[in-house]
């Protein structure tokens, strides 16, 4: 288990944690959460030693293999598919003493104890996985997004979103009992968060992981962190599961220091008008040491919540877009242009909220680029409504800004190119007030944006946005830098706004909270999806499942016994039927069935058993996770969580085995 015992942590001079004690315990699924800067980043560092504690104990099981998403972007020609591969250090050790050992078996092939050596380790490299490691790592980048076609492609051929999901990969290639994941769905569609999240409930080790999507910490995690005024409280459940409990324990230490303030008040009221007094000054003084030795309960302090709004829109032309037998692409040069939506025929109305959804790589990005007027249509038309104004958020919206300029030279920037048509620039105080409405206070407007954070860079490109006062919104995965407090303000934000809302993100409760209806873009074209975000999410585990399945096929063995297909063949006398009585092939139609069922009967039996030792499985480990969230004592925090490893693996091994023989009864069965 991970323990901190009277821990301190310091970034500089700054304490972000000051002697605070917690106990992780194996198997766990941990959400670490608080504001930005509370120091969620730097206990990760704590925990992958790359720092150090300042006060205190740290501790963690010295045979734990960790598992990390490395944060460099990497430079190298190697083929994704070898990339991903290599994050399985071990394979990669054995292959390498391998190469080493039988080098030296050629150099001197009388020596028996190399040939032993060479035995040993291709025994080693089976128990490794060596026989599925390239299934297997294919299986992760096709589920992270990558198109089958990619597998081969060099890493430095991709853009810097798409390595960072090789690197992710990487991680999840490597055998590991502890997880650490910061961030992870910063750089993901929605398509390659179901599937993330999938996989990681599948996860048998240890997890702790830092992000902003309550959604996916709802999905993934089973206990929560929290980081707030350099204390770390653990909290047993999910993200809403922390929420409800949190909002009780602030009502219960409110009331607490209501209670507490009276009673501090009555024993100060005893000890002011009885110290004078000789007759009473034995009691005023147990009445301050009493108050001396008080535990002081903190009061709740209420965090300032950051809200902001989008201006009414002057106009609202209606419809906004009228698109008729468009198509969407882009240009290449010294090539055709690359058409990837053709016949697209869409209105987009005043006052719609409307969620684009599709698969990676089918469009979504090129759609809301050719209406935000930055690519070219490649034929059809787009008419737009008269006095449209249109405010995009581009994923790469962050690095258009200028990393020399400050906030307020950006909005100088903004309020002349406005004021040029309106003859109203923006004067200094005004600028400063505004920015001052999205946190940029005192010494902040005038701070270098490059060295500002992703989160306070995208607060700026929303202030940037609002100033300009648009009735339609462009939003292609605005949320990508942005904190849980930062994320709740835009969907309150976007819900006030009157104007319409065209929103790409895989943020699931933003697209909730705000949209209400769907365009599914794939296959080429767009339509209206029928269905809620539930259904969609549906169809992308199906769409997910199906590759896996692919994958797990492609495996050089698998070990899962198959019965031989041949046997479902019609017996070599087959051409002589046609001469055969009624009588007679009824008879041999029966033998054949009850061949058939003879051969099933064992398949169905074992299929029968492990759905039913699923189903125990599973009331199990509902109940140690249940058991786990409650205080124990360690030895049985110890045995519980050791047993909770051994039963996931175990469903997680008659999962595949299930899936194994129901295909199995299906191909015969046919």
């Amino acid at each position: 288990m991970i323990v901190l015992r009277n821990l301190t942590l310091r970034r500089g001079a700054k304490v972000l944690l000051d002697k605070v004690s917690v106990t992780l315990n194996p198997g766990e699924k941990v959400g670490l959460v608080g504001r930005n800067g509370a120091g969620k980043s730097t206990l990760f560092g704590l925990i992958d030693g790359s720092l150090h504690e300042d006060g205190g104990d740290f501790s963690m099981p010295a045979q734990w293999r960790l598992g990390q998403v490395a944060q460099n972007m990497p430079e190298t020609s190697e083929s994704a598919t070898d990339f991903v591969l290599a994050g399985d250090t071990r394979l990669m050790e054995l292959r390498a003493a391998l190469a080493k050992a039988e080098a030296a078996g050629d150099s001197d092939p009388d020596d028996h104890a190399h040939g032993m050596e060479i035995a040993h380790l291709h025994s080693d490299l089976a128990d490794a996985g060596e026989h599925d490691a390239v299934p297997r790592a294919q299986s992760l980048i096709l589920g992270l997004g990558f198109l089958p076609s990619q597998l081969d492609e060099p890493v430095n051929s991709f853009s810097g979103g798409w390595r960072m999901r090789l690197q992710l990969a990487r991680a999840l290639m490597s055998p590991s009992d502890l997880l650490l994941l910061d961030e992870p769905t910063n750089h993901l569609d929605l398509d390659a968060l179901v599937w993330l999240e999938a996989w990681l409930k599948r996860y048998a080790g240890t997890m702790l992981v830092i992000s902003h999507d309550r959604e996916f910490l709802d999905a993934v995690t089973n206990v929560t962190l929290h980081i707030e005024r350099q204390q770390l409280t653990r909290y047993g459940g999910n993200y809403s599961a922390f929420e409800t409990l949190r909002v009780q324990q602030l009502e219960l230490q409110q009331t607490a220091f209501s209670k507490q303030k009276e009673k501090i008040a009555h024993l100060q009221k005893f000890i002011d008008r009885f110290k004078a007094k000789a007759s009473k000054a034995k009691q005023a003084q147990s009445r301050v040491k009493a108050l001396e030795r008080m535990e002081r309960i903190a009061p709740v302090l209420a965090d300032a919540d950051f809200t902001f709004e989008f201006k009414e829109p002057a106009n609202l032309p209606n419809p906004m877009l009228a698109i008729r037998d468009a198509s969407f692409g882009y240009v290449v040069e010294d090539a055709p242009p690359k058409t990837i939506l053709r016949g697209v025929s869409r209105s987009v109305m005043a006052g719609q909220r409307i969620g684009i959804l599709g698969a990676n790589g089918q469009g979504k990005s090129t759609l809301v680029k050719t209406i935000a007027r930055d690519i070219p249509a490649l034929g059809g038309t787009i008419t737009e409504g008269k006095g449209l104004n249109i405010g995009y958020f581009a994923q790469q919206e962050l690095d258009v800004l200028r990393p020399q300029d400050t906030p307020l030279e950006h909005m100088f920037r903004l309020a002349r190119e406005l004021g040029a048509s309106s003859g109203e620039p923006g004067r200094e105080q005004d600028l400063r007030n505004f920015l001052g409405t999205f946190n940029f206070t005192g010494d902040m407007v005038k701070q270098a944006v490059g060295t500002m954070s992703g989160g306070e860079k995208a607060r700026l490109v929303l202030a940037m946005i609002v100033w300009q006062r648009p009735n339609l919104l462009l939003l292609d995965e605005p949320t990508n830098h942005l904190d849980l407090a930062t994320r709740e303000a835009l969907s309150m934000a976007l819900n006030e706004f009157e104007g319409t809302v065209m929103l790409v993100s895989h943020d699931r409760a933003l697209l909730r909270a705000v949209c209400d209806e769907f365009w599914l873009v794939g296959r080429g074209g767009i339509a209206p999806f029928d269905g809620d975000l539930d259904d969609y999410q549906r169809y992308l585990l199906d769409e997910a499942k199906r590759l896996r399945e692919v994958a797990r096929q492609d495996a050089a063995a698998v070990d899962v016994p198959k019965v031989p297909r041949e046997k479902k063949e019609k017996p070599a006398a087959a051409p002589a039927q046609a001469s055969a009585t009624p009588q007679e092939q009824r008879k041999q139609d029966a033998q054949e069935r009850q061949q058939l069922a003879t051969r099933l009967k064992p398949l169905k039996r074992e299929l029968e058993q492990a759905e039913q030792r699923m189903a125990r499985l599973h009331d199990e480990q509902a109940g140690l996770e249940a058991r786990l969230a409650t205080a124990l004592p360690p030895a049985e925090i110890a045995q519980a969580g050791q047993r909770l490893k051994a039963v996931t693996g175990e469903l997680r091994d008659l999962e595949e085995r299930w899936l194994a023989l129901s295909g199995d009864l299906e191909s015969f069965e046919r």
